[in-house]
């Protein structure tokens, strides 16, 4: 008797679903995947118990002839491709003609649909075809899954709680929405409307439905290309960071990807805009040739592999850094109570100041009258001719210098006081300083010319056998910096000259924190990078700390070297140096005016 048989369809749809179908998500994934390649121009996804009891998918798309709808539940049916040449091609969200029959064998679905005059609606349970019967004509489809799992309990008892499968499924909506915002997206839950968006096509005006005004009116424009790729989208000034990469929004050929190298190379690209634990808001559109990527190497379609990433890295990171430089600001403080008071004596107390905000806020859900959002004034273009030094001459140190600060005190022993005609402002010592000597280290160490201090008694430094031999094999990195260094007894450095762009009286010190990060060195060595850190990590150690008290003078001198900074706006670590409060807010939080 044979061992080896051939599995029946009805089982081999339910392994697949195993893959296809995870949760009650994965099927408003694949269901509005093929709305969207249907052209629909609106889909509504009606939940009921957040979809394991029902999910309900209507659009107003194509539609399908009954011979298209009977076919679509058989495995491997698809419109999408018809050859293996197609497969470089391939421009539809779906393709692999697993979905529908996957879905259809686990659970109870009725479909409705129209191409012309008559409609057909279809019913199927586990696969099955229970029932065919005309119905309205109606232009479009709608879909209904209902009991998820029913005949498979083990995969039931795994999913989530309601609240947990909701919120899932709102995601993936909010990630649609922001995909093609030219749809209109509708998500209810038990009769009760979720998100709204109009499918204006105006992106700016979609992150502000889909998220709040605070977001939408500190994103960025951006907007290039290369010779292999077109970007377009919007980026978050450093004012609205977030504490998860759940806000960086990729879509290439208007797919939703969660593909980590693109998602390092915005992290990359905020370096010194933001501080370590906290992620951008960004929305950002790829398109290419469907013949430098590959879509087909995992089942939900949710990962992508790109042939030339080295040239999208290039152009992605010269168009965030391009925006997030040309539109660095001082962050303002605003009294956010704008009641008018009837009298003297209806007068409030408890007003209060919001500080800049990097914590996540709850996402406000906006009505279908929603007005349109002017779109960021800026816009920031990059093409292959042109390069990122060359924008300097548009530097926002101006607006800095245009100020003209007079300090007048320091509180808590760190935020320097100054004001103006303008207002108050509040600069962080340490934060300034940061920027200042950051900037300092930084051309120092990209010069040419390297001029050096000899050293009347050497410095020496012993390490462990690992350390010196690790530090002796990158000895060129120092020497390259403009040390003069040789081997002095056994696992010890003799340092006779430094560069002179070391902090006085803290050579030793800033000597051992090069040496730390050379034993860090990567195979991938770039010295750029290696540069950068160098830089980073000796501003943050060489300056002022908290708690330190300043003379006018040396508050005077801070504030002159920081106006001449090429971004005195935020330290390395992405923390600003300086906030304001001006006039007019603080006269409205101390009632001299009441509107």
């Amino acid at each position: 008797m044979n061992k080896i048989h051939v599995m029946n369809e009805q089982l081999a749809n339910k392994i697949a679903a195993g893959e296809v179908v995870e949760r009650c998500s994965s099927v408003v994934k694949e269901l509005v995947e093929n709305s969207i390649d249907a052209k629909a121009k609106r889909i509504i996804v009606d939940l009921i118990n957040a979809g394991i009891k029902e999910i309900k998918v209507t659009d107003n798309g194509i539609g399908m002839s009954k011979d298209d709808a009977e076919l679509c539940f058989l495995r491997h049916a698809t419109s999408k491709i018809k050859n293996d040449n197609d497969l470089y091609f391939i421009n539809t969200l779906g393709f692999r003609g697993e979905a529908l029959p996957s879905i259809s064998a686990v659970s109870n679905i009725e479909l409705k649909t129209c191409e012309k005059d008559m409609g057909i609606k279809i019913t199927l349970s586990g696969g099955k075809i229970i029932k065919k019967e005309n119905c309205e004509a109606r232009i479009g489809t709608i879909i209904s899954v209902k009991d998820l799992f029913f005949n498979t309990p083990a995969r039931l008892k795994f999913l989530k709680s309601e609240a947990s499968e909701l919120t899932n499924i709102t995601n993936l909506i909010e990630k649609f929405a922001l995909s093609h915002p030219d749809i209109s997206f509708t998500l209810s839950n038990n009769n009760k409307k979720i998100i709204f968006t109009s499918g204006s096509g105006n992106l700016l005006n979609t992150i502000h439905e889909i998220y709040n005004t605070e977001i939408s009116e500190n994103m960025v424009k951006i907007n290039g290309e290369n010779d292999d790729y077109e970007i377009y989208g919007y980026i978050c000034k450093p004012e609205i960071l977030r504490s998860n990469k759940n806000y960086m929004h990729t879509i290439i050929n208007g797919r939703i990807v969660k593909n980590l190298e693109i998602n390092r190379i915005i992290d990359d690209a905020y370096y010194t805009y933001k501080p370590d634990g906290k992620y951008p808001i960004v929305v950002i559109n790829i398109n290419t040739d469907p013949t430098l990527i590959d879509v087909n190497i995992h089942p939900t379609k949710q990962d992508i592999k790109f042939s030339k990433i080295n040239s999208l890295k290039e152009l992605l990171t010269k168009l965030i850094k391009e925006a997030l430089y040309s539109s660095l600001l001082i962050p303002k403080i605003e009294n956010k109570n704008n009641e008018e008071f009837k009298n003297d004596n209806d007068v409030k107390t408890d007003v209060s100041v919001e500080p800049l905000n990097y914590n996540i806020r709850q996402k406000d859900i906006f009505p279908e009258n929603i007005n349109q959002v002017k779109e960021e004034q800026i816009e920031f273009n990059f093409s292959k001719s042109e390069n990122l030094e060359d924008i300097k001459e548009h530097a926002h140190n101006e607006t800095l210098k245009k100020l003209e600060l007079y300090p007048v005190g320091l509180c808590l022993g760190t935020y320097i006081i100054a004001q103006n005609d303008e207002g108050i402002y509040l600069i962080d010592q340490h934060a300034a300083q940061e920027r200042i000597n950051y900037e300092k280290y930084k051309k120092s160490l990209q010069s040419k010319i390297k001029t050096k201090t000899n050293l009347l008694i050497p410095i020496t430094i012993e390490m462990s056998p690992s350390e010196y031999l690790n530090i002796k094999e990158n000895m060129n990195v120092l020497l390259d910096m403009g040390f003069e260094v040789e081997e002095f007894g056994i696992n010890t450095l003799s340092f006779k000259a430094h560069p002179t762009w070391l902090k006085k009286d803290y050579e030793e010190e800033s000597i051992r924190k090069i040496l730390d990060i050379i034993q860090i060195k990567n195979q991938d060595f770039k010295p750029e990078v290696f540069n950068e850190k160098v830089s980073k990590t000796l501003a943050c150690k060489m300056s002022i700390k908290a708690n330190t008290n300043l003379t006018m003078e040396e508050m005077e001198n801070l504030l002159a070297e920081l106006v001449t900074c090429d971004n005195p706006y935020n330290c390395p670590h992405g923390r600003p140096t300086i906030i304001t409060f001006k006039i007019y807010e603080l006269e409205k939080m101390f009632k001299r005016v009441m509107n």
